[in-house]
């Protein structure tokens, strides 16, 4: 750099005068005033959907995520935020019977629809039998990506007995399997950091009637 200076310029120099050029160009002219920054209000929308069988009824801003709105709005902490990119599946639920993030989504895209979260699926008196498979095979350690794995889990033998083919099948125009190799494919958008993949594996064999 110093062959570019003029000589008796240092760079020391040369930096202070770039920020004394800077400050004085953001400096407002004499009388001036600087315009008042005002604070407005966030645009908000209704937005109505059943969660867990009950009919909910929110105002929200329109940048809430579903995530959010569970989470925040009605305190279904069940559904985890993990990433909040979609990367993780930690905040897996389903929607219409169909798995989504819900960290991706809007809250006020969901207008009239059905959405079922860990909460939904069981009561601790009550398990669904795909938690009472993570129970019995151990498919959980910190338990932080579980509610969203479970989710996942339910959604994906959903969608082998729909004919839904996955990545890894030879021929998607044959019958989708139960196989360890589809299951997880299937549940490769849901990681799990401790790393129970193979016990989750299991649950979802045992309740799709298979073995992994």
């Amino acid at each position: 750099m110093s062959d570019f200076l003029e000589p008796g310029v240092s760079r020391r120099g040369l930096l202070a005068g770039s920020m004394a050029t800077v400050a004085v160009a953001n400096t407002p002219a004499r009388g001036a005033t600087r315009p008042a920054i005002t604070a407005t209000e966030p645009p908000m929308m209704s937005v109505s959907f059943t969660v867990n069988g009950q009919q909910h009824s929110l105002s929200v801003d329109t940048r809430t995520t579903l995530l959010d709105a569970l989470r925040e709005h009605l305190q279904l902490t069940g559904t985890k935020k993990g990433c909040d990119h979609g990367q993780c599946g930690a905040c897996t639920v389903l929607v219409d019977g169909q798995r989504i993030n819900a960290c991706l989504s809007l809250a006020v895209m969901h207008e009239g629809d059905s959405i079922t979260t860990i909460e939904g699926l069981g009561t601790p008196e009550r398990l669904h039998p795909m938690q009472a498979a993570f129970v019995k095979h151990d498919g959980y350690q910190c338990g932080y990506c579980t509610p969203g794995q479970i989710c996942s889990a339910v959604a994906v033998l959903e969608e082998i007995k729909a004919g839904i083919p996955s990545h890894v099948q030879a021929d998607i125009a044959a019958t989708p399997g139960f196989t360890s190799l589809e299951l997880r494919e299937r549940m490769s958008g849901n990681i799990c950091r401790c790393g129970a993949y193979s016990n989750i594996a299991d649950a979802m064999a045992e309740v799709a009637g298979a073995k992994a």
